[in-house]
């Protein structure tokens, strides 16, 4: 099982950041298994540990944490003991979360995005924090502000924005990932938090979940796919890869289908 464990010796691929754990989970576990298949160098980092709650207990929140991972094929699984229901973007939270990316040198922090009204208001401070911490992490002649490690700068920040998000956000790109075959995975872990989720709870999670993954993956003609935005446009240096990731339009016409107008027959990749 997973452990919260040393700092690894080699720089991650992708580091995600969470306010709670279950936050990564819920928003983009099929991703974070489809990585690890991928055998992507991925750890999770929960800001805080999710107590107190109403429901469990912090030592059955951690074991819930663990297997969660576990089942994503994930080891490496941090806490950063930042406090629950209070979490804030502060100099002090910043400066905590920056030296994790210091120890961690992640090529891509993955972090979750959104203010959410009706639950948790850790969730847009966690958005705050990650983004002011990966500047924080690049500074330099401060070092003793983050236990004398060295600046690093993380390259990439990406989002896993939240499906009740109380705004539309016009990001400078998105992009979808096929986690039709993880989507399972994605699943069992999420019912790995059975403190959090009893039938009922977990029956309407599961159907938001599925609503949402439908909505995204069929765009791109995915059957299911997690949404992700960036702060950046999308940029490639392979023109046919950006474009062929998508597999078109869901249920392209049959050519030669005389019954479309001439303009609609065939339909088009992208």
């Amino acid at each position: 099982m997973p452990q919260i464990a040393e700092i690894p010796t080699e720089p991650l691929d992708v580091l995600a950041v969470g306010a709670h754990p279950d936050d990564l989970e819920i928003l983009c576990g099929g991703t974070l298994a489809k990585l690890a298949r991928q055998g992507a160098r991925v750890a999770l980092l929960d800001l805080t540990n999710g107590e107190p709650t109403p429901r469990g207990n912090l030592q059955q929140r951690e074991q819930e944490a663990l297997l969660a991972a576990e089942i994503l094929g994930i080891p490496l699984r941090f806490q950063a003991g930042l406090p629950n229901r209070i979490l804030m973007d502060c100099p002090e939270h910043r400066f905590r979360l920056a030296t994790w990316f210091r120890k961690l040198r992640p090529q891509v922090v993955l972090g979750i995005a959104g203010r959410t009204v009706a639950a948790s208001p850790d969730h847009y401070q966690a958005q705050l924090l990650i983004e002011a911490s990966r500047f924080y992490s690049q500074l330099t002649h401060w070092d003793e502000r983050f236990e004398g490690t060295r600046p690093f700068r993380v390259p990439h920040l990406v989002y896993a924005p939240f499906p009740f998000d109380a705004e539309q956000h016009l990001w400078s790109g998105t992009f979808v990932v096929d986690v039709t075959d993880t989507w399972e995975q994605k699943l069992r872990s999420v019912r790995a938090y059975a403190s959090q989720f009893d039938s009922a709870r977990l029956e309407k999670i599961e159907r938001v979940l599925l609503g949402n993954a439908i909505h995204h993956g069929n765009r791109c003609g995915f059957a299911l796919g997690e949404c992700f935005a960036l702060p950046t446009p999308v940029g490639t240096d392979n023109f046919l890869s950006l474009v062929l990731g998508s597999k078109g339009i869901p249920a392209p016409p049959a050519l030669g289908d005389t019954s479309l107008p001439t303009t609609l027959r065939g339909g088009q990749s992208s």
